[in-house]
């Protein structure tokens, strides 16, 4: 099996070097990530100049973009194969609800799945970190079933992994994504020169968590796993947006 391996917290992070690491047990492992953290970065594609793609030490290649960059300059010229499947983490922090639309740990697995390979995304729900070896083995069980039991077509799974050890960890739930609270208010503050700057306000507390939820889930001590999709529209207002044009 041929991995793709990415990540939004830059080539150098716990998280993608043990889950690497722990990987290559499964087949031929290349390692494409940014070259900073880019926690946030979304979707973003850099198209206003070119990119660089180094090669660290540790034979990681490092890419001076976003993830999104990441995977698809390793798909499309980069690399001289197609990966079998793409492994984006393991994420420090949760990426749940409405996070999903601003990760880059999603956004580099959601890259994959757009050009047509099975991918994962997988986030440790927690900055602590105390046990990232649980998302780790969490991750390889899951690649381990693709290899054995491939789904047949392009898949796209949004992995969060409690932060407990591995003994303690429930079995893995299928979820749908929760939501959250509007996010906290930005915080002012003043920069050494006196002028006025802003930090981006705390995510919200999650407000849908019920049961099914992926918050729910992982509440509970479960791994939850969320086929996403990249479709936007809102079917459900197809019809009286069409009404209200036509009025």
């Amino acid at each position: 099996m041929r991995i793709l391996v990415s990540n939004d917290d830059g080539y150098f992070s716990p998280g993608i070097m043990l889950l690497a690491e722990r990987l290559a047990a499964l087949g031929e492992i290349t390692v494409v990530a940014p070259e900073r953290d880019r926690s946030g970065a979304s979707n973003s594609l850099t198209l206003d100049r070119p990119l660089s793609v180094r090669r660290a030490p540790n034979g990681f290649f490092f890419v001076n973009g976003t993830p999104t960059d990441c995977v698809h300059l390793a798909v499309t010229g980069v690399l001289d194969f197609l990966p079998d499947i793409v492994v984006s983490g393991v994420n420090l922090g949760a990426n749940m609800g409405d996070d999903t639309i601003y990760s880059g740990t999603v956004a580099a697995a959601t890259e994959g799945f757009l050009l047509g390979i099975p991918s994962l995304a997988v986030s440790l729900a927690s900055k602590e970190g105390r046990h990232l070896d649980t998302a780790v083995e969490v991750a390889l069980q899951l690649v381990a079933r693709f290899g054995r039991a491939p789904l047949g077509q392009p898949v796209l799974l949004n992995v969060n992994v409690p932060d407990v050890a591995q003994e303690t960890l429930g079995a893995p739930e299928v979820t749908r994504l929760g939501r959250r609270h509007k996010a906290e208010p930005v915080v002012k503050m003043r920069t050494p020169r006196g002028e006025q700057a802003y930090w981006i306000g705390a995510a919200g507390e999650a407000a849908d968590a019920g049961p099914g939820t992926d918050f729910h889930a992982v509440a509970n001590g479960r791994v939850s796993v969320t086929p996403l999709q990249v479709d936007l529209t809102h079917h459900a207002q197809l019809a009286p947006v069409r009404t209200w044009l036509a009025a």
